[in-house]
Protein backbone atom coordinates (compact mmCIF):
# COMPACT_ATOMS: atom_id res chain seq x y z
CA UNK A 1 0.00 0.00 0.00
CA UNK A 2 1.31 3.44 -0.93
CA UNK A 3 0.13 6.29 1.31
CA UNK A 4 0.44 9.98 0.45
CA UNK A 5 0.38 12.12 3.59
CA UNK A 6 -0.05 15.90 3.60
CA UNK A 7 0.80 18.01 6.63
CA UNK A 8 3.43 15.67 8.07
CA UNK A 9 4.90 18.25 10.46
CA UNK A 10 1.63 19.11 12.19
CA UNK A 11 0.50 17.47 15.42
CA UNK A 12 -1.58 14.76 13.73
CA UNK A 13 0.59 14.50 10.63
CA UNK A 14 3.80 13.93 12.60
CA UNK A 15 2.19 11.01 14.44
CA UNK A 16 0.50 9.70 11.29
CA UNK A 17 3.78 9.52 9.39
CA UNK A 18 5.08 7.04 11.95
CA UNK A 19 1.85 5.16 12.61
CA UNK A 20 0.86 4.65 8.98
CA UNK A 21 4.27 3.22 8.13
CA UNK A 22 3.06 -0.15 9.46
CA UNK A 23 0.57 -0.29 6.57
CA UNK A 24 2.93 0.44 3.70
CA UNK A 25 5.16 3.05 2.10
CA UNK A 26 4.42 6.59 3.28
CA UNK A 27 5.26 9.60 1.11
CA UNK A 28 5.10 12.47 3.59
CA UNK A 29 4.85 16.10 2.49
CA UNK A 30 4.49 19.29 4.49
CA UNK A 31 3.11 22.68 3.53
CA UNK A 32 6.63 23.86 2.84
CA UNK A 33 6.79 21.29 0.03
CA UNK A 34 3.22 21.76 -1.19
CA UNK A 35 1.55 25.07 -2.03
CA UNK A 36 -2.00 24.67 -0.76
CA UNK A 37 -2.79 28.18 -1.97
CA UNK A 38 -2.63 26.76 -5.50
CA UNK A 39 -4.70 23.57 -5.21
CA UNK A 40 -4.42 22.86 -8.92
CA UNK A 41 -0.81 21.84 -8.29
CA UNK A 42 -2.06 18.99 -6.11
CA UNK A 43 -3.26 17.22 -9.25
CA UNK A 44 0.28 16.64 -10.52
CA UNK A 45 1.50 15.44 -7.10
CA UNK A 46 -1.24 12.83 -6.87
CA UNK A 47 -0.78 11.85 -10.53
CA UNK A 48 2.97 11.35 -10.05
CA UNK A 49 2.75 9.32 -6.83
CA UNK A 50 -0.42 7.35 -7.61
CA UNK A 51 -1.17 6.53 -3.95
CA UNK A 52 -3.63 3.92 -2.73
CA UNK A 53 -4.50 6.21 0.18
CA UNK A 54 -4.35 9.99 0.58
CA UNK A 55 -4.32 11.33 4.14
CA UNK A 56 -4.82 15.06 4.56
CA UNK A 57 -3.58 16.24 7.96
CA UNK A 58 -2.79 19.73 6.67
CA UNK A 59 -4.94 22.64 7.80
CA UNK A 60 -4.97 26.34 8.52
CA UNK A 61 -5.47 26.22 12.30
CA UNK A 62 -4.69 29.80 13.41
CA UNK A 63 -8.24 30.44 14.62
CA UNK A 64 -7.83 34.14 15.40
CA UNK A 65 -5.62 34.93 12.41
CA UNK A 66 -8.19 33.36 10.09
CA UNK A 67 -10.52 36.26 10.84
CA UNK A 68 -8.15 38.57 8.96
CA UNK A 69 -7.05 35.98 6.38
CA UNK A 70 -10.32 34.32 5.38
CA UNK A 71 -9.29 33.66 1.79
CA UNK A 72 -6.06 31.92 2.77
CA UNK A 73 -7.94 29.83 5.34
CA UNK A 74 -10.57 28.97 2.72
CA UNK A 75 -8.01 27.82 0.16
CA UNK A 76 -6.21 25.55 2.64
CA UNK A 77 -9.22 24.26 4.60
CA UNK A 78 -11.89 24.05 1.91
CA UNK A 79 -10.64 24.30 -1.68
CA UNK A 80 -7.56 22.08 -1.32
CA UNK A 81 -9.38 19.21 0.46
CA UNK A 82 -12.05 19.27 -2.22
CA UNK A 83 -9.38 19.02 -4.90
CA UNK A 84 -7.63 16.15 -3.10
CA UNK A 85 -10.92 14.30 -2.74
CA UNK A 86 -11.56 14.72 -6.47
CA UNK A 87 -8.12 13.41 -7.37
CA UNK A 88 -8.52 10.48 -4.97
CA UNK A 89 -11.79 9.48 -6.58
CA UNK A 90 -10.27 9.87 -10.04
CA UNK A 91 -7.62 7.22 -9.31
CA UNK A 92 -9.84 5.10 -7.02
CA UNK A 93 -7.89 5.92 -3.86
CA UNK A 94 -9.10 6.15 -0.29
CA UNK A 95 -9.20 9.73 1.05
CA UNK A 96 -8.83 10.49 4.78
CA UNK A 97 -9.43 14.02 6.09
CA UNK A 98 -9.47 15.54 9.59
CA UNK A 99 -12.10 18.08 10.54
CA UNK A 100 -13.02 19.99 13.69
CA UNK A 101 -15.60 20.45 16.44
CA UNK A 102 -15.58 24.18 15.59
CA UNK A 103 -18.15 23.51 12.87
CA UNK A 104 -20.70 23.62 15.73
CA UNK A 105 -21.89 26.76 17.52
CA UNK A 106 -21.58 25.21 20.97
CA UNK A 107 -25.14 25.88 22.12
CA UNK A 108 -26.45 22.30 22.25
CA UNK A 109 -25.28 21.65 25.81
CA UNK A 110 -24.64 17.94 25.27
CA UNK A 111 -22.24 15.96 23.05
CA UNK A 112 -22.75 16.51 19.35
CA UNK A 113 -23.52 13.64 17.00
CA UNK A 114 -22.85 13.52 13.27
CA UNK A 115 -26.55 14.20 12.65
CA UNK A 116 -26.61 17.50 14.52
CA UNK A 117 -26.81 20.70 12.53
CA UNK A 118 -23.65 22.72 11.99
CA UNK A 119 -23.40 26.46 12.57
CA UNK A 120 -19.80 27.72 12.81
CA UNK A 121 -19.30 31.05 14.57
CA UNK A 122 -15.84 31.90 13.23
CA UNK A 123 -13.98 31.87 9.92
CA UNK A 124 -11.87 28.84 10.83
CA UNK A 125 -14.94 26.73 11.61
CA UNK A 126 -16.72 27.88 8.46
CA UNK A 127 -13.78 27.04 6.20
CA UNK A 128 -13.42 23.60 7.78
CA UNK A 129 -17.13 22.98 7.28
CA UNK A 130 -16.82 24.07 3.66
CA UNK A 131 -14.03 21.53 3.28
CA UNK A 132 -16.20 18.76 4.71
CA UNK A 133 -18.98 19.66 2.29
CA UNK A 134 -16.61 19.79 -0.68
CA UNK A 135 -15.40 16.27 0.11
CA UNK A 136 -18.94 14.97 0.60
CA UNK A 137 -19.97 16.50 -2.72
CA UNK A 138 -17.15 14.66 -4.52
CA UNK A 139 -18.14 11.41 -2.81
CA UNK A 140 -16.21 8.23 -3.43
CA UNK A 141 -14.15 6.32 -0.91
CA UNK A 142 -13.63 8.98 1.77
CA UNK A 143 -13.57 9.23 5.55
CA UNK A 144 -13.82 12.53 7.41
CA UNK A 145 -12.75 12.30 11.05
CA UNK A 146 -14.17 15.25 12.97
CA UNK A 147 -12.15 15.67 16.16
CA UNK A 148 -11.79 18.00 19.14
CA UNK A 149 -9.06 19.79 21.10
CA UNK A 150 -6.14 17.93 19.57
CA UNK A 151 -2.88 18.02 21.53
CA UNK A 152 0.55 16.41 21.64
CA UNK A 153 3.82 16.85 23.52
CA UNK A 154 5.33 18.75 20.64
CA UNK A 155 4.35 21.92 18.86
CA UNK A 156 2.01 24.63 20.11
CA UNK A 157 -0.49 22.50 22.02
CA UNK A 158 -2.59 23.42 25.06
CA UNK A 159 -0.80 20.85 27.21
CA UNK A 160 2.61 22.32 26.46
CA UNK A 161 1.29 25.85 26.98
CA UNK A 162 -0.11 25.01 30.41
CA UNK A 163 3.16 23.37 31.48
CA UNK A 164 5.09 26.42 30.28
CA UNK A 165 2.74 28.91 31.95
CA UNK A 166 3.03 26.99 35.23
CA UNK A 167 6.81 27.44 35.18
CA UNK A 168 6.56 31.19 34.61
CA UNK A 169 3.62 32.36 36.73
CA UNK A 170 2.34 31.93 40.27
CA UNK A 171 -1.28 32.39 39.18
CA UNK A 172 -2.94 30.90 36.12
CA UNK A 173 -6.34 32.10 34.92
CA UNK A 174 -8.07 29.43 32.81
CA UNK A 175 -11.55 29.60 31.27
CA UNK A 176 -14.08 27.16 32.71
CA UNK A 177 -16.96 27.75 30.29
CA UNK A 178 -15.36 26.19 27.19
CA UNK A 179 -15.99 22.43 27.10
CA UNK A 180 -14.61 19.92 24.59
CA UNK A 181 -13.16 16.43 24.21
CA UNK A 182 -9.34 16.51 24.55
CA UNK A 183 -7.78 14.22 21.94
CA UNK A 184 -4.19 12.96 21.80
CA UNK A 185 -2.79 13.28 18.27
CA UNK A 186 -0.98 9.95 18.50
CA UNK A 187 -4.12 8.03 19.37
CA UNK A 188 -5.99 9.82 16.59
CA UNK A 189 -3.33 8.67 14.13
CA UNK A 190 -3.27 5.13 15.50
CA UNK A 191 -7.05 4.81 15.24
CA UNK A 192 -6.91 6.08 11.66
CA UNK A 193 -4.43 3.29 10.88
CA UNK A 194 -6.69 0.71 12.56
CA UNK A 195 -9.60 1.77 10.35
CA UNK A 196 -7.49 1.65 7.19
CA UNK A 197 -6.21 -1.78 8.18
CA UNK A 198 -9.75 -3.14 7.93
CA UNK A 199 -9.37 -3.00 4.18
CA UNK A 200 -10.46 -1.04 1.16
CA UNK A 201 -13.84 -2.77 0.83
CA UNK A 202 -14.81 -1.98 4.43
CA UNK A 203 -13.85 1.66 4.03
CA UNK A 204 -15.71 1.94 0.73
CA UNK A 205 -18.88 0.44 2.16
CA UNK A 206 -18.80 2.77 5.15
CA UNK A 207 -17.55 5.99 3.59
CA UNK A 208 -18.68 9.17 5.32
CA UNK A 209 -18.26 11.49 8.27
CA UNK A 210 -17.36 10.27 11.76
CA UNK A 211 -16.63 11.86 15.11
CA UNK A 212 -13.33 10.66 16.56
CA UNK A 213 -12.20 12.19 19.85
CA UNK A 214 -11.23 11.37 23.41
CA UNK A 215 -14.15 9.84 25.31
CA UNK A 216 -15.95 12.21 27.67
CA UNK A 217 -15.58 15.96 28.06
CA UNK A 218 -13.81 18.59 30.13
CA UNK A 219 -13.63 22.33 30.52
CA UNK A 220 -10.36 24.09 29.75
CA UNK A 221 -9.99 24.61 33.51
CA UNK A 222 -10.53 20.92 34.33
CA UNK A 223 -8.08 19.95 31.63
CA UNK A 224 -5.42 22.37 32.85
CA UNK A 225 -5.89 21.25 36.46
CA UNK A 226 -5.25 17.61 35.55
CA UNK A 227 -2.27 18.56 33.37
CA UNK A 228 -0.63 20.23 36.35
CA UNK A 229 -1.45 17.31 38.66
CA UNK A 230 0.07 14.81 36.24
CA UNK A 231 3.15 16.91 35.45
CA UNK A 232 6.08 14.51 35.97
CA UNK A 233 8.26 17.48 36.97
CA UNK A 234 5.95 19.29 39.38
CA UNK A 235 8.91 20.60 41.35
CA UNK A 236 9.60 22.94 38.42
CA UNK A 237 6.20 24.60 38.71
CA UNK A 238 5.96 28.13 40.13
CA UNK A 239 2.17 28.22 40.01
CA UNK A 240 0.40 28.44 43.36
CA UNK A 241 -3.13 29.29 42.30
CA UNK A 242 -5.39 28.24 39.44
CA UNK A 243 -8.29 30.65 38.87
CA UNK A 244 -11.45 30.12 36.85
CA UNK A 245 -12.48 32.87 34.44
CA UNK A 246 -15.07 33.24 31.68
CA UNK A 247 -14.39 33.36 27.96
CA UNK A 248 -15.84 36.89 27.89
CA UNK A 249 -12.89 38.05 30.03
CA UNK A 250 -10.49 37.08 27.23
CA UNK A 251 -11.77 38.88 24.11
CA UNK A 252 -10.26 37.46 20.91
CA UNK A 253 -10.72 38.22 17.19
CA UNK A 254 -12.54 34.89 16.70
CA UNK A 255 -15.46 33.77 18.85
CA UNK A 256 -15.13 30.34 20.46
CA UNK A 257 -18.00 27.88 20.72
CA UNK A 258 -18.55 27.07 24.39
CA UNK A 259 -19.59 23.40 24.29
CA UNK A 260 -18.25 21.17 21.52
CA UNK A 261 -17.82 17.76 23.15
CA UNK A 262 -18.24 15.02 20.55
CA UNK A 263 -20.24 11.81 20.76
CA UNK A 264 -18.42 8.97 18.98
CA UNK A 265 -21.03 6.20 19.00
CA UNK A 266 -21.15 5.98 15.20
CA UNK A 267 -17.49 5.06 14.65
CA UNK A 268 -17.67 2.55 17.53
CA UNK A 269 -20.68 0.86 15.93
CA UNK A 270 -19.37 0.89 12.35
CA UNK A 271 -15.64 0.24 12.74
CA UNK A 272 -15.40 -1.10 16.29
CA UNK A 273 -12.78 1.47 17.34
CA UNK A 274 -12.89 3.85 20.28
CA UNK A 275 -10.55 6.28 21.99
CA UNK A 276 -10.32 5.83 25.78
CA UNK A 277 -11.53 8.44 28.24
CA UNK A 278 -9.62 11.72 27.87
CA UNK A 279 -8.33 11.51 31.47
CA UNK A 280 -6.92 8.02 30.91
CA UNK A 281 -5.22 9.15 27.73
CA UNK A 282 -3.73 12.23 29.39
CA UNK A 283 -2.32 10.02 32.16
CA UNK A 284 -0.63 7.90 29.48
CA UNK A 285 0.77 10.98 27.73
CA UNK A 286 2.16 12.61 30.85
CA UNK A 287 3.63 9.32 32.03
CA UNK A 288 5.35 8.54 28.74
Amino acid sequence: MKILLFGCNGQVGWEAQRTLACLGDVVALDQGQVDFLHPEKLKSIVADIKPDVIVNAAAYTAVDKAESEPEIARMINAVAPGELAAQARKINSTFIHFSTDYVYDGTKGSPYSENDGTNPINVYGQTKLDGDRAIEQVGGEYLIFRTSWVYSMRGDSFVRKVLSWARQNETLRIVDDQVGSPTWARMLAETTALVLAKGKDVVRENAGLYHLAGEGSASRFEWAKLILELDPNREEQKVKELETVKTSEFPTPARRPLFTALGCDKIIKVFGVQLPNWETILSMVMGS
